[in-house]
């Protein structure tokens, strides 16, 4: 079954190059993806920078168009895809920057969710560069699959760790502003 999804996932990223909505710091984002049996919409995507420097291009892809986290999180699915675009990313730097965000999502009540970023944080121990694409699909009643390249890494289980993922992006205090902005489609 995890085959079947993730050929499926790498199929509808290859399939829809024709309907490309945007093209951002070089990377190409079709505006629609088929995930197994839900076609979900390109909502908005933006560049994270740090200190001027563009490090991944962010993209936010759901089910139906919606411009907050509270309408995003009440969708069956939505995935979030990081396009790696600088080799200043590494394994170390991203599980950094993860770790922080699941503290400012959480307002620093990890307690509850700590096994689970711990597995989460596993999936960064290779080593990552330009052209690596992280795609995590957030599903309701089932948790987070998370993808490299197409390939499924894991599924981390709960709701509530995947609405703690989603806000990391799209919370109140997102990783980056313009970013958030930026994928919500404003």
């Amino acid at each position: 079954m995890k085959s079947l999804v993730s050929l499926t996932l790498v199929a509808g990223l290859l399939a829809t190059p024709h309907l490309q909505a945007k093209e951002i710091a070089g990377i190409d984002l079709p505006a629609q993806v088929q995930v197994a049996d839900t076609q979900l919409t390109l909502n908005g995507a933006g560049v994270r920078s740090k200190f001027f420097m563009d490090l991944y291009v962010g993209s936010l892809y759901v089910m139906a168009p919606a411009n907050d986290l509270s309408a995003i999180s009440s969708q069956p699915q939505v995935m979030i895809t990081l396009d790696i675009t600088s080799s200043l990313i590494s394994a170390d730097k991203m599980k950094d920057a993860i770790n922080e965000g699941f503290d400012l999502a959480t307002a620093g009540n990890t307690e509850a969710l700590a096994t689970r970023i711990t597995q989460f944080m596993s999936l960064f121990r290779d080593t990552i560069v330009p052209g690596d694409k992280f795609s995590l699909m957030v599903t309701k009643g089932e948790g987070v699959s998370c993808y490299k390249n197409g390939q499924l890494l894991a599924t981390i289980h709960g709701d509530d760790f995947g609405q703690a993922l989603l806000a990391i992006w799209l919370g109140d205090e997102p990783a980056q502003d313009s970013l958030k902005d930026a994928m919500l489609g404003e």
